[in-house]
Parts: C-alpha cells; sequence; structure tokens
C-alpha cells in the first residue's frame, strides 16, 4: 500500500504515524493533497483527516468554519468519503461520547470565579451557572450536535482513536488491515 501524506502536515507531529507506516512497509510520499490529510493511492475516492483533539474540532467548526465548510464540500462534490479521525484519547470512541465531553478551556472559567475543580465537571458548570455565571460555549452536546449535521449534510464520517494508535488506524480506515 502506498499512503500519500498531505505536505501540510508538520513533520514533528506525525513522527509516531511515519513511524507506523514504516512498521507496516507501508510508502508514505507527501504531496499536497486536495482535502484531508491521507490518501491510498489504491483508493483515492477515501481520504484521511487528522484532528489533534476536539478542540480542533470546535476550532474547525467555529473560528474556521467557512474554511472547514469549503473542504467538505469539495470533498463532496468530487465524491470523496473525508474520514475525520480525531485522536482525543481512549475514552471518545463515537459521536454519542462527545455529547459528554467537557472542552477543557471550560476549567478555565470554574477559576476565574473560584470553583473547585477537583469534583465531576458537570456538577461544576453547574455551580458556575448558579453563581451567575454564563454556562461555556462549545460544549460536547453542541458539538455531538454539529458533528452529525456535518455527516448528514455532507457525508462525512467521524472516527476516533488514542494518539499511539493513529498510525494504524489511518491504515485500516484507508483499506491496509481488519478494522476498515
Amino acid at each position: 500500500m502506498i499512503i500519500q501524506i498531505d505536505s501540510r502536515e508538520k513533520p514533528r507531529a506525525i513522527t509516531r504515524i511515519v513511524a507506523e507506516f514504516d512498521r507496516q512497509g507501508i510508502k508514505h510520499p507527501t504531496n499536497k493533497l486536495i482535502v484531508g490529510d491521507y490518501m491510498n493511492f489504491d483508493n483515492p475516492r477515501v481520504v484521511v483527516d487528522r484532528k489533534q483533539n476536539l478542540n480542533e474540532v470546535v476550532n474547525n467548526l467555529t473560528q474556521d468554519h467557512q474554511r472547514f465548510r469549503e473542504e467538505v464540500m469539495r470533498a463532496q462534490e468530487l465524491e470523496i468519503t473525508l474520514i475525520f479521525l480525531v485522536e482525543d484519547g481512549y475514552r471518545i470512541r463515537s459521536v454519542d461520547d462527545v455529547e459528554n465531553w467537557v472542552n477543557p478551556r471550560t476549567w478555565g472559567y470554574c477559576r476565574k470565579y473560584g470553583i473547585d475543580t477537583r469534583g465531576d465537571m458537570q456538577a461544576n458548570i453547574r455551580e458556575f451557572v448558579q453563581h451567575g455565571g454564563q454556562k461555556p460555549p462549545n460544549s460536547g452536546a453542541w458539538l455531538a450536535k454539529t458533528m452529525r449535521t456535518m455527516s448528514e449534510k455532507y457525508g462525512v464520517l467521524w472516527e476516533f482513536c488514542a494518539k499511539p494508535q493513529t498510525g494504524k488506524r489511518i491504515a485500516e480506515l484507508l483499506g491496509g488491515g481488519a478494522g476498515a
């Protein structure tokens, strides 16, 4: 298998991914891709776009929304299945799990208002709101709903993995092993 890596991927960020490709004997030339970050030469109609965590997804869906939307629309027009692979640990395995995600930036809101952050985050948010604070934006429920909307409207898929498994998961998603 040959997996093309988008030239805009930062070499330092993909060291483990490249090492996994090398371990599996996957050739991995680098060149600019039309959409996404990784494409199998044998099946260019499926592309993986790696997201380093859910905060990057939030940023894509808010601050970078226009650019992000244009990319998914381009994939749809070209009949490319765009798979977003989100590296967000072991707890998030599906969009359903995203509903219960709490943006780590929320901790800053709690600290600002003197709310103890050693307990349950949802309870901390409730206390924050009870003390007159406004609930921080970009909650997990909002994010999950937006991700589902992107899937329904543009046909994108959302997959999740822990960072150490990213290279293996990319190869699987692009047709190079079990789990694809």
